[in-house]
């Protein structure tokens, strides 16, 4: 098998399980807001304001995710089993010890919580009920989280895809007899949304779980054994440490824009809340080839491979602006079918569909920035210069940007989201420049010796 075979083998296998697994959970979202939006704006900017919240942790989460992912794939293309299963493990103890956190500060302090992004008070009602139940579906979703990346690492992404697909089906049907009461079920509305999400979940986890087991028997618990040196775990701390604070102070930055958004009014916060599954929806259809990223490019540099692993990031590149591009134009045209399914004001729906296009203007940064910075110039482990990229982008343009068009141009909600969005232009010049640099590419085994 050749080079560009191989390397069109790897993209195949990781990317297209990888996008249309986030796909399916993009649709997740569609399928609550499209049952839920038949009960009203509130219910609506509810569960919109509660999964802001539920985004830290799953965005904490996938930090941890990504420095396993970073280890995982380094280790295996340096024929390191053991190494990559005990990574998996580590990572998932502190993904359940995040999990354990938000649980907490979810039941003890919801309204507050939510308080924070709107001042509604029946719009905080709903959404710190909907939050207070959907947290117990965080253990499953680290769990989840982690063995999915080791999945992907063995290039056994369709495993997380299957268990996606049937959560997707069974969040379905739940809801529609929660929310709605059918069946003799008791009419539970936004709280039958968040009983179905949790019970999908943890399906989820079982599926992803069993999987693993079964197709990979020889990752042990004795992986856990093996002892790390004090270099390692100073190694670990540091390719850990910037994701995490990287992934918190962006995750705190989208909810500073939350917190724009629901201060221009209930209407304006359902039009954005709106566009957010169909923005995952474009973003997860390409999601696919990050995760190839830091999977590929990873094990080229495990492997001592830095042209190929150069090379082979330049393509990825390409193909994601290329995808981002075409999924943008077909937004655009889609975009008013979308909203019409909605049982929204039509003051909503025209917002929505400017959001829409706002959205569709800026998508091909977004995805590039999601492979460049969130997979090719990670899988090196210098993740501290993503972390510098990100707090630049998004707290010395974004947030500034997002508060002159809100507080002093009192510009529309379509405005202020694409304004406060050319940060993602400036995140991806700032990434294109150290990429060309090419000082990202390291080995971490290697470094770890010297």
């Amino acid at each position: 098998m050749d080079k560009k075979e191989s390397f069109i083998n790897s993209v195949v296998s990781i990317a297209i399980p990888v996008a249309l697994q986030s796909m399916l959970q993009s649709s997740f979202s569609i399928i609550d807001q499209l049952m839920i939006g038949q009960l009203g704006d509130e219910c609506i900017s509810g569960i919109g304001l509660a999964g802001k919240f539920t985004s830290i942790f799953s965005v904490v989460v996938g930090a941890v995710s990504t420095v396993a992912g970073i280890y995982i794939s380094q280790y295996l293309g340096a024929k390191k089993e053991d190494k990559a299963a005990r990574s998996m493990y580590i990572n998932g103890v502190i993904a359940m010890i995040i999990a354990t956190i938000f649980l907490v500060l979810s039941l003890s302090f919801s309204k507050k919580i939510i308080g924070i992004y709107i001042d509604d008070a029946n719009t905080i009602l709903i959404a710190s009920n909907y939050l207070r139940i959907v947290a117990f579906a965080f253990y499953a979703t680290a769990l989840s989280t982690i063995l999915s990346t080791m999945l992907r690492s063995l290039e056994l992404a369709v495993i997380p895809l299957i268990a996606s697909l049937v959560a997707v089906v069974l969040n379905t049907l739940i809801n529609y007899i929660l929310i709605f009461g059918k069946f003799g079920a008791p009419k539970l509305g936004v709280e039958g949304a968040a009983i179905a999400t949790v019970v999908s979940g943890w399906v989820n986890f079982i599926i992803i779980f069993l999987g693993l087991i079964l197709c990979k028997k020889n990752i042990k618990i004795s992986s856990l054994l093996i002892k790390s040196s004090s270099d390692e775990k100073k190694k670990y701390l540091y390719v850990l440490l910037p994701i995490l604070v990287n992934e918190f102070l962006w995750s705190l930055g989208e909810n500073i824009y939350a917190v724009i958004y629901g201060h221009l009014g209930t209407k304006s916060l359902a039009a954005m809340t709106l566009s957010y599954p169909i923005q995952g929806l474009l973003i997860g259809a390409l999601s696919g080839l990050s995760g190839a990223a830091t999977v590929i490019v990873g094990k080229k540099l495990g492997a001592d491979r830095p042209d190929e692993a150069y090379s082979d990031s330049k393509k990825l590149m390409l193909v994601s602006f290329i995808g981002a591009v075409i999924l943008s134009f077909v937004l655009i045209l889609c975009s008013k079918l979308y909203v019409s399914f909605y049982k929204v004001d039509d003051i909503v729906r025209e917002l929505a569909i400017y959001v829409l296009i706002a959205f569709a203007m800026v998508a091909p940064f977004k995805v590039l920035n999601m492979v460049l910075g969130g997979g090719i110039l990670r899988s090196g482990g210098e993740t501290k210069l993503v972390m510098y990229i990100d707090i630049i982008g998004t707290w010395i343009f974004g947030i500034p940007l997002g508060l002159l068009a809100s507080k002093v141009f009192n510009l529309p909600i379509y405005w202020v989201y694409f304004i406060l969005s050319m940060e993602e232009v400036i995140r991806f010049t700032i990434s294109f420049i150290i990429f060309r640099n090419k000082k990202w590419m390291k080995n971490i085994d290697v470094s770890l010796q010297q």
